[in-house]
């Protein structure tokens, strides 16, 4: 199984650009095609979080429109910048999403990988969180099928990253989170949004990942005390290569035109 992972869309509302300079939209239209074009095409693609920017109707139409065009079955999930009603009533018609309750946590059981979403969002924060019931939740899931490889997503990573500002805004309750994770062997692989960066590390008996953004990046930088910084870098989807032999492999495939392929 191919599991392709975009994430931070961060798309705006029709003739607007973010912060007045990227064209987001634009730069999501690109990561489709991108993946309609990959070959072998993904059998599926998740989407984790931060899906527009302010969490509009207007943003969540036009994300819509440009999700219209991709050619794979795909699933989103709501980051701190996305609204839960919104989202709700703009992608009332996806089955995966939960007609009512107050998080957007889901099951996906018809892959090879089992896909559970979490919702981390705080409404009106930029941090995340999973309070006990979301916690309940995941904790309930796995133990309905211990033994068929899985993979959660969740939008706040839950492990400090060395990015000064956005270790303040991670998920930061991840304690209780890793000690369910570490009770469940079958959790191939954690991964996440939010910082704009490919990440990896070994956490509670699991590997858990990052994956780039779509558009703009967070600028690396190690320094204690440095801001937060956006960087227009190149923008790049992950690319998790599951075979039952082997486990999960996560690649890295930068969205745009860098020439043709050029045999050794």
């Amino acid at each position: 199984m191919l599991l392709a992972q975009i994430s931070d869309l961060h798309v705006v509302a029709r003739g607007k650009r973010l912060y007045g300079r990227i064209d987001t939209p634009a730069f999501l239209t690109r990561a489709v095609a991108h993946l309609n074009a990959l070959a072998p095409r993904p059998d599926f693609v998740w989407i984790t979080g931060d899906l527009v920017d302010q969490g509009s109707p207007a943003e969540y139409a036009h994300l819509r429109e440009i999700l219209g065009g991709l050619e794979i079955p795909w699933a989103l999930m709501p980051g701190n910048h996305d609204d839960r009603a919104s989202l709700r009533r703009a992608f009332a018609d996806q089955p995966y999403l939960p007609r009512d309750g107050e998080f957007l946590q889901y099951a996906l059981d018809d892959l090879p990988l089992r896909l559970l979403a979490l919702d981390t969002l705080i409404p009106g924060e930029s941090g995340g969180r999973l309070c006990q019931a979301r916690l309940e939740w995941l904790a309930a899931r796995l133990a309905e099928h211990p033994d068929r490889p899985t993979v959660i997503a969740m939008h706040h990573p839950p492990f400090l990253t060395g990015l000064a500002e956005m270790d303040t805004i991670n998920c930061d309750n991840s304690a209780a989170l890793g000690a369910i994770v570490a009770e469940h062997p079958q959790i191939e692989r954690i991964v996440c949004g939010h910082v704009h960066r490919p990440m990896v590390i070994r956490w509670n008996g699991t590997v858990v990942t990052t994956a780039p953004a779509t558009a703009h990046q967070v600028a690396l930088n190690l320094l204690d005390g440095t801001p937060t910084a956006w960087i227009m870098e190149p923008p790049a989807c992950h690319l998790h290569y599951w075979r039952a032999d082997s486990g999960l492999v996560t690649h890295h495939s930068y969205i745009g035109d860098y020439g043709a392929a050029t045999p050794y």
